[in-house]
């Protein structure tokens, strides 16, 4: 959304031991600024992200013509990359950090929980709406112009993969009004029981080989990241002695590493977010520590002019850029492939030392391109949403609405059919949000972005 991320009250580090305990209602007092060092995370992340994504895509060409194919599956050198490159869980550990300052805010303006889900979800679903509405369209004139219908169903899936975060993320903030409200009343007891219930569905899941069952903590596994989220911005971690933090950091490395070691999960990182699994829990609480270890170095890092200007571009244009990266990538894929059948260069296929040489080169230009299309295209997601009123039960609709059109598109690939239904889908929602969403009041906040983890 839009409301900005926030520093502690003391930005040159965690308050003094002595300080009194923060206030846990929702009366706690807010942070007046932004919090640089989070911004500068976020950025830091998604940008891990578009290199994971520029190494997963490959194209090679084979005897029927350009070939999709993942680089790194079965690839030897791949999961210790992803213990740097898996990053999910700060996205929305930074989610509940920011969510809680936005709807205490809110709150403290007059606004409504309705409203801040409306505005969450408006701005989180236009930029979609729009990507997926043109990823559809370039499809279908690609199968009228005779591409293979086979190349354009992978490249359909391809580009389909990376919206179960949009859905997930969705679907999190839209609870994270209900989820504060209880955290505000226990909020260890929920931590736990949110732990507590992922491991139970771990178990139970390893216990009768039914892996449908571990998508269960699609809401036990981002939820509770989620709530580590709102311990970070109220201040509780920061006042945790640093042994305590570092201990407990070690302490989540240590058991992940564990469980790695005697085969009990897989050494690839990105392989526990299908279904999601409580590795993601250590990942993300061995990150949020360190985090809080490092807030005030993150933000004297955070003000160095070219960093500052890198975050301010990311922290404007995040949500396009995240949604615009595998068009890019597919787009710049088609464009090689193209080149090389016309004779004009090769295609290495990986992991061969070509394909390694030209990976630096292939990173730099598909990350260019996708900042470009969020230069471009960041717009979007900046639009606020117009003044309405109305229900919650109209709020409620949108966001079921949303969910629909997300899930079709992942079942079912990105096709022009199914592309065109999810935009139907989304532009109702979007229609639903505006009927049910009392706006929140910006006049009083400055220097609005838009929402992507914020």
């Amino acid at each position: 959304m839009t409301v900005s991320t926030t520093l502690p009250s003391r930005p040159s580090g965690p308050p003094a031991a002595s300080a009194a305990p923060p206030p846990t209602a929702r009366s706690a007092p807010l942070p007046a600024t932004r919090d640089t060092g989070i911004d500068l995370v976020r950025a830091l992340c998604l940008l891990a992200i578009l290199v994971l994504h520029g190494l997963q895509v490959s194209v090679t060409l084979g005897t029927s013509g350009p070939i999709l194919e993942y680089a790194t599956r079965g690839a030897s050198w791949y999961p210790p990359l992803t213990w740097i490159l898996q990053v999910m869980p700060v996205f929305f550990v930074i989610g509940g950090f920011a969510g809680l300052v936005a709807h205490r805010r809110s709150l403290a303006r007059g606004g409504t929980s309705t409203g801040f889900v409306a505005g969450r979800v408006h701005r989180l679903l236009l930029p979609a709406v729009v990507t997926i509405g043109a990823v559809g369209l370039v499809l279908a004139l690609l199968l009228g112009a005779g591409a293979p219908a086979e190349l354009i169903g992978q490249v359909g899936m391809r580009y389909s993969e990376p919206l179960w975060f949009l859905g997930v993320f969705l679907a999190c903030q839209a609870l994270l009004p209900a989820q504060l409200a209880l955290h505000e009343r226990a909020p260890w007891a929920l931590l736990a029981a949110l732990a507590t219930a992922a491991v139970g569905v771990d178990v139970l899941r390893s216990a009768t080989g039914l892996d449908a069952l571990g998508y269960a903590n699609l809401a036990f596994v981002w939820l509770a990241l989620q709530q580590l989220g709102f311990f970070l911005a109220e201040g509780r971690l920061d006042r945790l002695p640093v042994a305590v933090r570092s201990a407990a950091g070690v302490a989540a490395v240590a058991a992940l590493v564990l469980a790695v070691a005697t085969g009990a999960w897989s050494a690839d990182l990105i392989a526990h977010m299908n279904p999601p699994t409580t590795a993601l829990l250590l990942v993300g609480l061995a990150q949020t520590l360190l985090i809080s270890l490092l807030r005030a170095p993150l933000v004297a890092l955070s003000i160095r002019p070219r960093l500052a200007a890198l975050t301010r571009f990311v922290t404007a244009h995040s949500m396009t850029i995240y949604l615009w990266n595998l068009p890019m990538l597919l787009l710049a894929a088609g464009v090689s492939a193209q080149l090389a059948m016309l004779g004009a260069g090769v295609l290495p296929a990986p992991p061969s030392l070509g394909w390694w040489t030209t990976r630096p080169a292939w990173l730099v230009v598909t990350v260019l391109l996708t900042a470009g299309a969020g230069w471009l295209l960041g717009g979007i997601e900046r639009r606020r949403m117009p003044n309405t009123t109305g229900s919650s039960q109209h709020v409620l609709q949108a966001v079921l609405l949303a969910l629909v059109a997300v899930l079709l598109i992942l079942l079912a690939g990105a096709t022009p059919v199914t592309a065109a239904v999810a935009v139907g889908l989304g532009m109702i929602a979007l229609r639903r949000i505006r009927a049910g969403g009392h706006r929140e009041d910006s006049s009083r906040t400055p220097n609005r972005h838009p929402m992507f983890l914020r």
